[in-house]
C-alpha cells in the first residue's frame, strides 16, 4: 500500500510538472491546439516606448528657407569661384558658399530630409546654382 501511494504521488507530480511547462510546440506535437498569448501588464518602460513623439520643429533659418546643398565650400574653391564668376559675383575668399542647393521644403517626401549638407544661407537668389554666406545646421539624425 505504501508503494502504491508513493507511486501515485510521484506520477501526479510528474504529470503536473510536464503539463505546466509545455510549450506550444510540445502541445502541437501531441495534437493539442496552441495556448493563447500571455497578456502582461504594461510596464513604465513599455509605456514610454509607445508614447507619441515630441513635436520638436525642424531646423529654422531667419534669412529664408533652410537649404540642402550638395556641397558647402569657400568662395576660393575653383568650382565656387567659377560659378560666382559666371553669375558676375565678386566674393571674398573666406565666404562660405553652397553649391547646387534646394530649399528643404521641396526635398524628399514630406519635405524634411536632406542627404547632403543642411545650411542656412544669407543669399539664396541664384536658383540653387550657388548660395552665399552659408552656415551649416547640425543634423539631428543620420539622414539630416
Amino acid at each position: 500500500m505504501k508503494f502504491t501511494t508513493l507511486f501515485a504521488v510521484v506520477a501526479a507530480a510528474t504529470v503536473s510538472v510536464s503539463a505546466g511547462a509545455a510549450t506550444n510546440a510540445d502541445r502541437m506535437a501531441r495534437g493539442l491546439p496552441p495556448l493563447p498569448p500571455v497578456r502582461r501588464a504594461p510596464t513604465a518602460v513599455g509605456a514610454a516606448r509607445r508614447a507619441a513623439p515630441s513635436s520638436t520643429p525642424g531646423p529654422t533659418c531667419s534669412t529664408g528657407p533652410v537649404q540642402c546643398c550638395n556641397s558647402v565650400t569657400h568662395a576660393s574653391d575653383p568650382v565656387a569661384s567659377l560659378l560666382a564668376g559666371l553669375l558676375g559675383l565678386v566674393l571674398g575668399a573666406d565666404v562660405a558658399v553652397g553649391i547646387t542647393c534646394s530649399p528643404l521644403s521641396i526635398i524628399g517626401v514630406g519635405g524634411t530630409s536632406c542627404s547632403s549638407q543642411t545650411v542656412c544661407c544669407d543669399n539664396n537668389n541664384f536658383n540653387g546654382v550657388i548660395a552665399i554666406g552659408c552656415t551649416p545646421i547640425p543634423s539631428e539624425s543620420p539622414n539630416g
